[in-house]
């Protein structure tokens, strides 16, 4: 078929011959085909383009789809963190820089109600990649005549792309940032938490609330290293005995610097318990209660800051005393008269309140008033308790507080004033931030240099020679005091309720650091021949928590001393002087 017309035939025309003028209609005939040879190399080109660009584009799909030309780097998926978004919260860390707690950046899900299609459909959708959430809930929230209504908090970045992919008009993100805790139960009474609009609730999140939001980040003192080993050990002694539970600290007697300190039971503040949950309960720093003979510590150092006893002074623990109706005894009486470092050493009731009557009620006042036993301890935490301090301080009182009944303090008052026992006589305030080298460090003295040296080689007897013996961590030195202390129930004290304690200092040739661990109600065991007292439950806890926390301190130890040859015996300070000890 041709697309021109017929040539018209010339009489006398031949092919060959030169007319000299083409007709009109050749003319014509010759400017279309042009045009249309033109036409059809321009849409030849144009196709060929189209094919090499659908070409290419199959091509990267299928790299990116199957073949993934790049495995190593993941696929990217939407996610809550905004270019820009700049964290309201600053972090937490321990003294060598580990993040405690932190704030990732993610969104939020709420719904423009009036929106919504079909409340029933997307409520439905919602719960079908929302599990967690509840169908009826999110239908109400929908139908409930709000024009905003929440319907997840802090999505994950796969919660916000599956919701995203619903496809479901007005649902909406709003950008925030969610508290996150990397260390969980680890230090969760000292670090705290906060609320679901980011705002702190408890520790340092709390206290530290304005600083936290403006962005200023908070080092704390605490080492999570030492704080691990703490929480360990308590957490074995909790499971062995059987007990309610426990609390330790490691206070730095130079510096005032908490290293670490544990409450169990615990709880993770990612995912706090509801309610007044007893895990939410600080027993280290709200709790007050009776520390038994551990007081006696104090009680000791009172008699001899007195100028009335020294550790060689002789007290009459013949037989019980009997004071304004009651009758003090001993567990193991003594029936004789005994040394002030017998006293402490065998951890005499007799001996102490005899102590205690001689140096005189008003001076065994003034002096735990000044060790810090009669006021709310200072530390960087909103949740601390006080003492209960008997008021009238009568005789009574004076006897019973001496060996560790009648005045309850926290466990922070104890460790700071077996601190003030220990470091020569001064009284630090306790601190949770960390200190520069070049910090101050303030301190007042309480007691004298020479007190302070004499109480440390009692407390060191005490592990030697008496109920602290399991408490010994080779090569520390330890010295310290054990408390078994019958808990009040019901207005009557229960023997079988026990909060059983020992306070520990270490070395005691220059000591350090003070070491508390405190069990609540412990059961007896077949390896403790079923006895509850801290030197078989407190006492061992604190020795294997020493052995621990000193090497990762920098604490070397010492290499034990050559054996004197045949029958010298061991050698032990008694008294203030040198004695043998077979």
């Amino acid at each position: 078929m041709s697309f021109f017309a017929p040539k018209a035939r010339i009489p006398g025309f031949h092919a060959g011959d030169d007319l000299g003028n083409t007709p009109a209609a050749l003319r014509l005939d010759g400017v279309r085909t042009q045009a249309l040879e033109t036409s059809r190399g321009r849409l030849v080109a144009t196709a060929i383009m189209f094919l090499v660009a659908f070409g290419l584009v199959t091509v990267r799909m299928i790299d990116v789809a199957v073949l993934d030309s790049n495995p190593a780097k993941p696929r990217a998926l939407p996610t809550a963190r905004m270019e820009g978004l700049e964290m309201e919260r600053s972090d937490i860390t321990d003294r060598n820089g580990v993040i405690l707690a932190t704030s990732l950046p993610t969104v939020s899900l709420y719904a423009k109600a009036n929106e919504i299609f079909d409340p029933a459909e997307a409520a439905a959708k919602l719960t079908s990649v929302l599990p967690d959430l509840n169908k009826a809930d999110v239908q109400a929230k929908l139908t409930g005549g709000k024009p905003f209504v929440w319907l997840r908090r802090t999505l994950t970045p796969r919660q916000q792309y599956d919701v995203n992919a619903l496809g479901i008009p007005g649902l909406y993100f709003e950008k925030g940032e969610r508290r996150v805790y990397p260390h969980g139960n680890l230090a969760a009474h000292i670090v705290g938490m906060t609320d679901i609009d980011n705002k702190g609730i408890a520790g340092i999140e709390k206290r530290f609330d304005q600083a936290l939001r403006g962005r200023t980040p908070v080092k704390l003192s605490i080492d999570v290293r030492l704080q691990t080993v703490v929480r360990n050990e308590l957490m074995r002694a909790v499971a062995e005995f059987r007990a309610l539970g426990a609390l330790g600290m490691v206070l730095d007697v130079q510096t005032g610097e908490m290293v670490a300190m544990v409450s169990l039971p615990d709880y993770d503040p990612n995912d706090p318990p509801a309610g007044q949950s007893e895990a939410l309960f600080n027993r280290a720093t709200k709790g007050a209660y009776e520390m038994g003979s551990t007081m006696k510590l104090f009680n000791t150092a009172m008699a001899i800051e007195s100028g009335k006893f020294n550790i060689n002074s002789s007290v009459d623990c013949l037989k019980p005393l009997v004071f304004a109706g009651h009758t003090i005894h001993d567990d193991h009486p003594l029936n004789r008269w005994a040394s002030v470092a017998d006293i402490l050493v065998h951890s005499s009731n007799i001996g102490s309140a005899r102590m205690a009557l001689e140096a005189g009620t008003e001076f065994q006042r003034t002096f735990m008033g000044r060790i810090g036993m009669l006021n709310t301890p200072a530390i960087e935490l909103p949740e601390v308790g006080g003492p209960l301090v008997p008021n009238p301080w009568r005789e009574i009182n004076t006897v019973t507080i001496s060996f560790g009944h009648g005045l309850s303090v926290t466990p922070l008052q104890l460790v700071q004033g077996t601190s003030a026992l220990v470091n020569g006589g001064m009284f630090r305030p306790m601190t949770l931030l960390a200190k520069n080298d070049n910090d101050p460090i303030p301190g007042e003295r309480v007691m004298k240099t020479k007190t302070s040296d004499q109480m440390r080689q009692l407390m060191r007897m005490v592990v030697t020679e008496g109920t602290g013996k399991k408490a010994e961590a080779v090569g520390y030195e330890v010295g310290g005091k054990t408390g078994t202390a019958e808990k009040a129930v019901n207005g009557s004290y229960k023997k079988k309720a026990v909060l059983s304690s020992f306070v520990a200092a270490f070395p005691m040739d220059n000591p350090r650091y003070v070491v508390l661990a405190s069990i609540d109600e412990p059961q007896g065991t077949k390896e403790t021949y079923g006895f509850i007292t801290a030197g078989w439950t407190a006492a061992p806890t604190a020795g294997r928590i020493i052995a621990q926390v000193a090497p990762l301190m920098g604490l070397m130890p010492k290499a034990a001393p050559m054996a004197q040859g045949p029958g010298k015996g061991n050698v032990a300070v008694s008294g203030g002087n040198v004695a043998a000890v077979d």
